[in-house]
């Protein structure tokens, strides 16, 4: 078993919080995150990019010139792509760029992240997250009184003051455990998170 530090919102400590070895002291592989955190990426993307090729191109439908005796090239259609106007070549086409991650993958990269967060004295388990008004200064308290910056704070179930309060600092976020991705964990310098949300991670694994 791994003991971690519980500490409340300013700072100090309360208790120690026991988690599996299986989920805080997994060998990290970079080959899995990484592709994990790209799969999450692309699946993030839109793909509506759309263009219109030679047959999508408003008009054309009649031929320019006559095939021969003009002196000029051959062409059947004003919107060819080397014509101004024209259709593109190749053109792009709503597409999906989603990449079919497995269930194990993705927990097991997550088991990694955590614990490379933990290795790195990046992850900090706190008792509760509550703030009493939607104040920004209050969260700055907060965030000054742990001695932090660039941080990730992660609940069980986000309230309404918690996330006023965040929203207009930059480099702080606050996301529940259903909102918590691969990517937003990595993109932190540190992670908070309260022992209840460590916990819901910790079944899934």
């Amino acid at each position: 078993m791994i003991k971690l530090d519980v500490i409340d919102q300013k700072g100090g400590s309360k208790e120690k919080i026991e988690f599996s070895k299986d989920f805080l002291d997994v060998p990290f592989n970079e080959g899995l995150v990484h592709q994990i955190v790209t799969s999450v990426m692309s699946c993030s993307r839109q793909g509506t990019k759309a263009q219109k090729n030679r047959a999508r191109a408003n008009g054309g439908g009649a031929k320019p010139w006559r095939q021969k005796g003009t002196g000029r090239a051959r062409a059947g259609t004003s919107r060819s792509p080397i014509w101004v106007g024209g259709g593109r070549a190749f053109a792009a086409q709503p597409r999906s760029h989603a990449k079919k991650i497995n269930k194990k993958m993705y927990r097991k990269a997550m088991a990694c992240i955590f614990s490379e967060l933990r290795r790195s004295k990046r992850l900090y388990v706190i008792d509760k997250l509550e703030l009493k008004k939607p104040k920004t200064k209050d969260m700055q308290a907060l965030i000054g009184g742990l001695g932090l910056s660039d941080v990730l704070f992660v609940t069980h179930e986000v309230s309404a003051n918690e996330y006023l309060a965040s929203r207009n600092l930059y480099h702080v976020d606050i996301r529940d455990c259903l909102d918590v991705d691969p990517v937003s964990l990595v993109a932190f310098e540190t992670v908070v998170i309260t022992q209840e949300a460590l916990k819901y991670f910790e079944g899934l694994v």
